[in-house]
C-alpha cells in the first residue's frame, strides 16, 4: 500500500478550499483519508498567514514513513521549509558541450561558418 500526500478538495463551485490529506494511492480525491494534517486557501493572499497551515510534526512523521507528496504538496513543503528542493537535471548537447566559437543555425541546424 502506497501512501500519498495531496489535496483533498472542498468548499462550493469557484471557491475552492483544499485539505492536506494523507490517503491510499487508490482511493478518490475526496475518498477515504487516513488523516487530515493541513489546509490550503487559494483564494488568500499571497502574504497572508492563513493561506496555508500544515501540522507539522505529522507532515514529518509521515515522510519519515515512507509518503508520497503530489508536486503541488512539495512545492508547499518546500516553501514551508520541511524538505530540500528537487533535484534539477541539466540537460546537454548530443556530441557533448557545444564550443562557442561555432555557430548554428536554427533552421537548419548546421554549422556555420
Amino acid at each position: 500500500m502506497t501512501v500519498k500526500i495531496r489535496l483533498a478538495r472542498l468548499g462550493c463551485k469557484h471557491r475552492p478550499f483544499y485539505r492536506v490529506v494523507v490517503a491510499d494511492e487508490k482511493s478518490r480525491r475526496d475518498g477515504k483519508q487516513i488523516e487530515v494534517i493541513g489546509f490550503y486557501d487559494p483564494l488568500q493572499g499571497k502574504e497572508d498567514a492563513n493561506r496555508v497551515s500544515l501540522k507539522f510534526d505529522r507532515v514529518k512523521y509521515w515522510l519519515s514513513v515512507g509518503a508520497q507528496p503530489t508536486d503541488s504538496v512539495e512545492n508547499m513543503l518546500f516553501r514551508a521549509g520541511l524538505i530540500p528542493p528537487k533535484s534539477m537535471v541539466v540537460k546537454g548537447w548530443k556530441n557533448g558541450q557545444q564550443s562557442t566559437s561555432q555557430h548554428v543555425s536554427p533552421i537548419t541546424g548546421e554549422i556555420l561558418n
